[in-house]
């Protein structure tokens, strides 16, 4: 294998969730993301599943920065998976919580990620 392939999930800050919902949420971004790109891009989900799963958790500090996240993601042709909460316990229904990037190449995702604080 070339490139080690990881996934991340870029996390709302501005939220103010409590941490087991931050968790729960980080949760549905992974799966969400490591299903579509199964799908999509099987050969990256072997090489992912195979080499640990690697996965990181980043932070950004609003909706507005996520938004343009993902417009870099979409342009730099990364699949991609965005959370919308269902509203039963801390948020508003179809609140934006997180998203995932990936599973992916490395270097890819850390073109657009890279600068991203952990969380």
């Amino acid at each position: 294998m070339g490139d080690e392939i990881k996934q991340v999930v870029i996390m709302r800050t501005d939220l103010k969730m409590g941490r087991g919902k931050m968790a729960a949420q980080a949760g549905h971004a992974f799966v969400m993301g490591a299903e579509r790109v199964r799908l999509t891009h099987p050969d990256w989900h072997a090489d992912w599943w195979d080499g640990g799963q690697k996965k990181i958790v980043l932070k950004v500090s609003g909706l507005g920065s996520l938004r343009g996240l993902k417009m870099d993601v979409i342009r730099a042709g990364l699949p991609y998976a965005e959370v919308s909460d269902a509203g039963h316990t801390q948020l508003e229904p179809g609140t934006v919580t997180c998203m995932s990037v990936g599973p992916a190449p490395e270097n890819a995702v850390d073109r657009v990620t890279g600068g991203l604080p952990l969380l």
